[in-house]
C-alpha cells in the first residue's frame, strides 16, 4: 500500500506542466540521439548535463529529463539498425539481425512500428519491476556496514566488463585510472593535498561532469573529424506506415517476455542492455523453434530485442538507486549527475529524496507513453535525420557542451581541463580502452576509500573485518565470479551476437 502511495506522489511530481515538458524534450532529443549511429545514450547523457544545469532545473526536474532522454536513446537505436543496418549503439545490434531484412523487403515502416511497441511493452514491465523490487532492495541494503559497501563498490568494478564489453584486462585499467584520478584533492582523513601540484583548481578534486563532457562528448567530437563521414548513408525506401493489428498481437507474447529477460539482465551490476537485448533474442529463438524465421526478417526476432534493451535500460537503474551501484554505462553518467547535485545514492535516497525517486519512477512510465506516441507518427522525421552530415551536426553539440560547462564555473581552466579530457578519453578510444570505468573509478573511489578508512578505524587494522560477514562473503564470492567469467564467458558470447542467425 505505502508503495501505491509513493507512486502517486510520484505522479504529483511527475504532472507537473515544467516536469511533463522537460519529460516530451528529453523523450525527442534522446530518441534523435539514439538514431545517430554512434553517439548512443551514454553520450546523449553526457552531453545534456551542461544544458541541465545551465537551465538552473531543480534536481527532480533535472533527473527527469535525462532519464527521458536515456529511454529515448534507447528507443532511438532500433532506426538506424533497421534502415540503414547500423546500430545506433552496441545493445541495437540485435535489432539489425531480423530489422534489416524487413526494411529490404519493404517492410521498413512495420519494423519501426513493431519495435517501437516492442521497446515500449518490454520497458513498462521493466518500469513495473522496478517499483515492486527497488524499495525491497533499499530496505535490504540499510542492514550493509561499512565492510559490506566496501565489497559491493569490488563488486562493481569487478562486473565492469560486463558493462563495456570491452577486453577485461584493459577494462581494469581504465578502472585504476579513475581510481587513480579520484584520489587528487583534499585527504579526507588528514587534510593534505595530494597530487594537486599547487593548482588551487584542484584542490576539491576532478569535477565529475567536466571529466564526463569531455570524455563523451569532445571525444566524440574528434572522431567525427576524424572519420570525415560526409553526407551520410543512403537509405532504405520508406513504404508507407500501416500498422497491423494482428502482426502486433503475435508479438506480443514475445515483447512480454523480453521484457522480463531485460529487467533481470538489468537488474544485475555490470550486465546491462547488450546482454539483455541477446539473451532475449536467444531465448525467444529456442522458445519457437522452428516456428521462427530469424535472421530472414522475422517480426518476433525485432521484438524480443527491443523489449530485451529497453527491459533492461529500466532494470539497470534498480542497483543505482538503492545501491549506488550503476548496471550500465548511462545510469554511471546519470550516478555522476545526482552526486554533482549532492544527491547520495543508495537505501537511504529512498527517504532523503523520496520525491526525487517516485517522480522519477513516474516519468519514465509517463516517457515510455509520449515515446509510443513520438515514434510511431514521427518515424519519418526521425529517418530523415539520418541524412543530416554530421559536420553540421557535431559543433552543434560541441557549442551545448562548452557553453553548459562554462555556465556551470565561469571557469577558463574547466574548458581547458574539458579538452584535455577530451584528447585522453580519443586516445584512450584509439586504444580501446573503455571511459565508463574511468568515470566510474571517479565516482565510486572516494566512497570506496571512505568506507574502507572507516572499516579499518573499527577494527583497529584488522583486514579480516572486510570478509567477516556472512552478507560480505556472498559479494565477495559474486565479485570474483564477475571477475573470472568474463575471461571465460566473454569471446563465447561476443562471437554468438555476431552471427547472423
Amino acid at each position: 500500500m505505502d508503495t501505491i502511495n509513493y507512486l502517486l506522489q510520484g505522479f504529483e511530481v511527475a504532472l507537473t506542466p515544467q516536469n511533463l515538458l522537460l519529460a516530451l524534450i528529453g523523450s525527442f532529443l534522446g530518441t534523435l540521439i539514439g538514431a545517430l549511429p554512434g553517439l548512443g545514450p551514454a553520450n546523449g547523457v553526457a552531453i545534456l548535463i551542461p544544458l541541465a544545469f545551465t537551465l538552473g532545473l531543480p534536481p527532480e526536474s533535472a533527473l527527469i529529463m535525462l532519464t527521458a532522454v536515456y529511454a529515448g536513446a534507447m528507443y532511438g537505436g532500433r532506426i538506424s539498425s533497421i534502415l540503414l543496418n547500423i546500430p545506433g549503439d552496441e545493445p541495437a545490434m540485435m535489432t539489425c539481425l531480423d530489422g534489416y531484412p524487413m526494411a529490404k523487403q519493404g517492410k521498413a515502416a512495420e519494423a519501426l512500428t513493431i519495435s517501437a511497441v516492442a521497446s515500449f511493452i518490454g520497458s513498462v514491465v521493466a518500469t513495473i519491476g522496478l517499483i515492486l523490487l527497488a524499495p525491497l532492495l533499499a530496505n535490504f541494503a540499510l542492514s550493509f556496514g561499512s565492510a559490506e559497501y566496501f565489497a559491493l563498490f569490488v563488486l562493481a568494478f569487478a562486473t565492469l566488463g560486463g558493462i563495456t564489453g570491452k577486453n577485461p584486462i584493459k577494462t581494469l585499467v581504465a578502472a585504476a585510472i579513475g581510481l587513480m584520478m579520484s584520489t587528487i584533492g583534499i585527504d579526507i582523513s588528514t587534510g593534505q593535498p595530494r597530487y594537486t601540484f599547487g593548482m588551487l583548481e584542484l584542490f576539491e578534486g576532478i569535477d565529475f561532469i567536466i571529466a564526463i563532457v569531455g570524455l563523451f562528448a569532445i571525444s566524440e567530437l574528434m572522431f567525427f573529424i576524424e572519420r570525415d563521414m560526409g553526407d551520410g548513408d543512403s537509405m532504405v525506401k520508406m513504404n508507407k506506415l500501416k500498422i497491423n493489428v494482428k502482426e502486433l498481437i503475435a508479438v506480443l507474447p514475445t515483447s512480454l517476455r523480453g521484457g522480463v529477460v531485460g529487467f533481470i539482465s538489468g537488474v544485475l551490476p555490470g550486465a546491462g542492455a547488450s546482454l539483455g537485448s541477446f539473451l532475449s533474442y536467444t531465448v525467444e529463438k529456442r522458445i519457437l523453434g522452428r516456428k521462427n524465421d530469424f535472421g530472414n526478417g522475422d517480426p518476433k526476432g525485432v521484438a524480443a530485442p527491443e523489449a530485451g534493451n529497453n527491459g533492461a535500460a529500466s532494470g539497470a537503474l534498480v542497483p543505482m538507486l538503492t545501491l549506488g551501484i550503476p548496471g550500465s554505462g548511462t545510469t554511471a553518467v546519470l550516478l555522476a549527475m545526482l552526486v554533482s547535485l549532492n544527491i547520495t545514492p543508495g537505501p537511504m535516497m529512498f527517504q532523503q529524496h523520496a520525491d526525487i525517486v517516485w517522480g522519477v519512477i513516474a516519468a519514465l512510465l509517463l516517457g515510455n507513453v509520449l515515446l509510443l506516441l513520438l515514434n510511431i507518427p514521427m518515424v519519418g522525421i526521425f529517418v530523415k535525420l539520418l541524412s543530416v552530415p554530421p559536420k553540421y551536426l557535431m559543433p552543434i553539440v560541441t557549442l551545448v557542451a562548452i557553453v553548459g560547462i562554462y555556465s556551470i564555473s565561469h571557469s577558463a581552466f574547466d574548458l581547458y581541463f574539458m579538452v584535455a579530457f577530451g584528447v585522453l578519453g580519443y586516445v584512450f578510444r584509439k586504444i580501446d580502452i573503455p571511459l565508463v570505468p574511468i568515470i566510474l573509478g571517479l565516482l565510486l573511489g572516494p566512497e570506496m576509500e571512505k568506507n574502507l578508512r572507516h572499516a579499518m578505524m573499527l577494527s583497529d587494522g584488522d583486514w579480516t573485518v572486510l570478509w567477516s560477514s556472512g552478507l560480505s562473503i556472498g559479494i565477495w564470492a559474486i565479485a570474483i565470479a564477475g571477475l573470472v567469467l568474463p575471461y571465460l564467458l566473454g569471446p563465447l558470447l561476443r562471437r554468438k551476437m555476431h552471427k547472423p542467425s
